[in-house]
């Protein structure tokens, strides 16, 4: 098997260059080659063409080997470097070789010009993988500072707005229906809506979003979108797709998943304004341990790959290496928000795995997202049930450490009927539901409060009354892996910011539910099955 080489030959000698490429070729290497022999040619071959090897005589009638090692050091400090000459003495090679030389190879000894070639080549190429290597672990150190910036700012402001929205909701309810006011209201509304869009997307960045994950057919999800994709791309796209067969399913939230497909796929439509292809494919993958150096902050295992590709305009290096910063863009202003490419990174390694991402400018580009497969079926998930009123009389303990949140929250609950206790912290809310937690019917806790965080006070609260019925609300948890993974099953969790409506159904389903459970309960002990002795 030859393995192709491109060699940039400085050498006066005609013959001499051609019993070189001779040699390699007859040493198992399809060789691509160009000679050069003064400053002037070997300035153009080095700007226009990428080189492998440079393979250079030491003594020329115009050109010193050494001006060649330096010119080629100014421009790539990586190509390998190979002094090959008649006339090379011990202490001149020694000095090319601290000047940044590899090797060199006197044309009396040929036998050693071979191995050499093989040598730098395998060691260029591990300077390759190890600087690559590096690049994408400086990327990542990167984006989890900006991730953490990113989660704090999104907190401040899905309480804020929350507020806004609560309070204009208010007023929008009080007003006339012809009043001028009630569309002022209603614009207000509208503008925290988009507004909590954009602050998704830093969550979804910052991986600080709670997933509802089951198992899913990546493939189902990919039919079930086409129609919609290709409604959106426009008619100057041709969309194509490719599924494998027999796709093992993913542990994945399939409404970030088409987040992911949908953010891919405007992505590649905006890099061919004049029209273009765009392929959507998925199969499975194998990373091994020897593949881990090809995919920053991969694990060996099998994966489902999901992959969009488009003929668009393409990417420089420096423009890949920065494609998923939340706000780089390079539409013009007016145009994106910068958060597209984001949200995928996020929502990708929230779900452990990884993207990574090839193009060249004029040649397209491709993104390639792997998420863990899992054995199994996937799930069909049913829709929740609605509560058909969303009023009531119980008493419910919310405990909210934003305190214009907190009076909105109490107002409103209260205006729906319920006994309101408040808390402004996790261990204010643990005493109130110590003294009187026969009353409680239901906790609503924010998940970041000081002094103890909303789950820590709910394990407390459980210590006391099992199963208590409970609403988690946040913007942002920097316990959201606990949230995740520790929330006992049946805890509702309510994303800030919200609306009226959803925190009213999100606490009469609570409580319906708890209801049916307790029914469910005394049905079981009282039934026909149960038998007591006298």
């Amino acid at each position: 098997m030859t393995e192709s080489v491109r060699v940039l030959v400085v050498e006066d000698s005609e013959d001499d260059s051609t019993l070189l490429v001779r040699e390699l070729s007859r040493g198992g290497f399809d060789v691509d080659h160009q000679r050069v022999d003064t400053p002037t040619s070997m300035t153009v071959a080095l700007e226009n063409g990428k080189w492998d090897l440079v393979i250079c005589d030491y003594s020329m009638p115009s050109f010193s080997g050494l001006e060649a090692l330096k010119l080629l050091r100014t421009t790539d400090s990586e190509v390998p470097f190979i002094f090959l000459s008649g006339t090379l003495g011990e202490d001149i090679a020694v000095e090319a070789l601290k000047k940044g030389a590899q090797d060199y190879v006197t044309k009396s000894n040929m036998k050693r010009l071979l191995p050499a070639i093989r040598r730098e080549l395998k060691e260029a190429a591990q300077r390759r993988e190890r600087r690559a290597v590096e690049q994408q672990l400086s990327q990542l150190r990167r984006f989890e500072a900006i991730g953490r910036l990113a989660g704090g700012i999104a907190h401040d402001f899905n309480n804020a707005l929350t507020v806004i929205s609560g309070w204009a909701q208010l007023g929008y309810e009080e007003v006339p229906e012809d009043s001028p006011s009630r569309r002022r209201f209603q614009a207000i509304r509208e503008q925290v809506t988009s507004s909590a869009g954009l602050i998704r997307q830093l969550l979804a960045f910052a991986r600080q979003q709670v997933l509802q994950a089951h198992n899913m057919d990546l493939n189902a999800l990919v039919r079930q979108t086409q129609k919609l994709l290709q409604s959106v791309l426009g008619d100057g796209i041709e969309f194509a797709v490719d599924l494998w067969p027999d796709l093992p399913p993913i542990n994945a939230d399939s409404t970030q998943i088409e987040q992911v497909l949908m953010n891919l796929c405007l992505n590649a439509r905006d890099a061919m304004p004049g029209g273009g292809r765009i392929a959507v494919e998925t199969r499975t993958v194998e990373i091994s341990d020897q593949m881990l150096h090809l995919h920053a902050n991969s694990k060996p295992g099998r994966f489902v790959l999901l992959s969009v590709s488009d003929t668009g305009i393409g990417m420089d290096p420096a423009t890949v290496d920065r494609i998923f910063e939340p706000f780089f863009t390079t539409k013009e202003m007016g145009r994106g928000t910068g958060l597209g490419l984001a949200t995928v990174y996020g929502i990708v390694k929230q779900h452990e795995g990884f993207i990574n991402v090839y193009s060249t400018p004029g040649q397209g580009t491709r993104f390639h997202a792997y998420f863990p497969s899992r054995s199994g079926r996937p799930e069909v998930l049913l829709a929740p049930v609605m509560s058909q009123t969303l009023s009531g009389t119980e008493t419910i303990l919310v405990a909210e450490d934003h305190s214009a949140l907190r009076e909105m929250v109490q107002t409103t609950l209260r205006s729906q009927g319920y006994h309101v206790l408040v808390a402004e912290n996790g261990e204010q809310a643990v005493r109130l539901f110590k003294d009187n937690w026969k009353q409680i019917r239901l906790v609503v806790l924010d998940v970041d409060m000081p002094a103890l965080s909303g789950t820590q006070a709910y394990r407390r609260m459980c210590e006391i009354a099992p199963n208590t019925p409970v609403v988690f609300t946040t913007g942002y948890s920097v316990q959201l892996v606990a949230l995740n993974s520790n929330v006992p099953e049946g805890a509702t969790f309510l994303p800030k910011p919200y609306e009226f409506q959803a925190l009213h159904q999100a606490v009469r389903s609570a409580l319906d539910a708890a209801d049916r459970l307790a029914e469910k309960g005394r049905t079981s002990t009282n039934g026909p099955a149960s038998t007591v002795k006298s």
